[in-house]
């Protein structure tokens, strides 16, 4: 099957859709299928090999300028090779990348009117770049805040669209009201030039189709799934004397709720009896959230905890795995109903156990894995007790630990990931066979 895959760049951080788009283009290939990846708005950054095309296409910096000058949406496509060049786009991001909603609402509702945007030279550039493309079976959008492409592509290539629900909820519910109804509105409009949406878990699919008021009838699962290799099982060093280690992976932001964690871990030290631990941290930190870091450890000072917390940074696949094994349990008690939540497939694979707010797509996670715990609430006294309840517990937290390693490899990997797209891809593909899209009918 001949695949064109989109996936949207998030520059210099790493971003869970750019791995997901990344794993599955990878592993879709490695099953004998043809699949071109393209980036849009600015390079992947990935912490595997990135099989993604060279030419980035809506170039970030053509974007931003397109919006803001009319000038630079006359300038000669072969002049807009410089801005758009990976080089410029690098040099233009490698400090900051802002994505806060509220100064990106106008450019969203830009992008989503499509042709009809302030950026249509750019859907020009792509339609015309992708009639010289062999005839794919299906194309491949990796969020519905990129649909205004779906009929473009249709009208260039007369194939079928399939468009990826990736937590974009969280975006849109970040936008001005005004922006983000006309981008909600936008989105229900030119969902009638796809053919099929996938959701990254129940939850998300569910919970995305209802927002839009989408019938399910058009929406799949495709469950997340990693690559294992790198992630092996920590060895069980229990008796070892050192600290009982509580992790936090996940980018350093308010809706991932890290201040929630080190609120528990402060109830996890009165009630753990002077025995010693650890609140190990890692994850990407954004300049627009270095204010909020700098509250939490304000707090971890305030309480005289300090010295039992540390701060990682980003890391890459391989320094991922080593933190990883260090932990004794992970947490990351989000206070957003997280639709994907890659970083408990990778801290399972490791053999880690988990404590997870009830909701979002933490629970068919656990469920099928029985790899972890879920809780009730946020409250620091409820998270503290789910990871107090395992360190008090050593053959519990040995028995969760192996599931969550097996869980992953029975249910979550790269392979089962692309096996079941595979098969919605064909589904599609084949419905629309002999036809112009989902039909000619509908796009007319």
């Amino acid at each position: 099957m001949r695949i064109l895959f989109f996936t949207a760049g998030a520059a210099g951080m790493y971003c869970g859709s750019c791995l997901r788009d990344n794993a599955l283009a990878a592993e879709l290939k490695a099953q004998g299928h043809d699949v071109i990846l393209i980036p849009l708005y600015t390079p992947t950054l990935t912490d595997e090999p990135n099989v993604s095309e060279p030419r980035v296409f809506f170039g970030g910096i053509s974007v931003y300028l397109q919006q803001h000058s009319s000038i630079f949406r006359k300038t000669p496509w072969l002049l807009d090779r410089v801005w758009d060049s990976k080089l410029a786009i690098r040099a233009a991001t490698r400090y900051s990348l802002s994505t806060d909603p509220k100064l990106l609402g106008e450019l969203t509702v830009s992008m989503l009117r499509g042709e009809d945007g302030l950026q249509a030279k750019e859907f020009q550039k792509l339609s015309h770049w992708v009639k010289g493309l062999p005839t794919p079976d299906v194309l491949s959008l990796p969020t519905s805040l990129l649909i205004g492409l779906a009929r473009p592509l249709a009208e260039a290539l007369g194939r079928p669209i399939v468009c990826t629900f990736s937590g974009e909820d969280l975006f849109l519910d970040g936008l001005e009201p005004v922006h983000r109804e006309r981008a909600e509105a936008l989105i229900r409009e030119n969902a009638r030039f796809v053919d099929a949406f996938i959701g990254v878990s129940d939850y998300g699919a569910r919970s995305m189709a209802e927002r839009l008021g989408m019938s399910m009838e058009k929406v799949h699962v495709v469950p997340l799934g990693i690559r294992v290799e790198g992630f092996e099982p920590r060895r069980d060093n229990e008796g070892s004397g050192r600290p009982f280690t509580v992790g936090y992976f996940a980018r350093i932001a308010p809706e991932k709720g890290l201040h929630h964690l080190v609120a528990a871990y402060r109830h996890l030290r009165e009630r753990s009896a002077g025995r010693p631990a650890r609140l190990e941290v890692a994850g990407y930190l954004g300049p627009e959230h270095r204010g909020y870091f700098g509250g939490v450890e304000a707090k971890l000072e305030a309480w005289g905890l300090s010295s039992e917390f540390r701060y990682h940074g980003t890391l890459d696949r391989a320094g991922k795995g080593d933190f990883l094994r260090t932990l004794d349990v992970l947490s990351v008690p989000s206070p957003y109903r997280e639709p994907k939540g890659i970083y408990l497939l990778e801290a399972m694979a490791c053999g880690v156990p988990v404590v997870q707010p009830r909701h979002g797509a933490f629970p068919e996670v656990i469920e099928k894995t029985s790899g972890g715990v879920l809780v009730d609430s946020l409250e620091p006294d409820v998270v503290a007790e789910g990871i107090l309840s395992l360190w008090n517990d050593p053959a519990r937290r040995a028995e969760l630990a192996r599931n969550a390693a097996a869980g992953v490899r029975a249910h979550f990997t790269a392979a089962h990931m692309a096996d079941r797209a595979a098969r919605v891809f064909s589904a599609v593909a084949a419905a629309t066979t002999g036809t112009t899209g989902a039909t000619g009918a509908r796009r007319a």
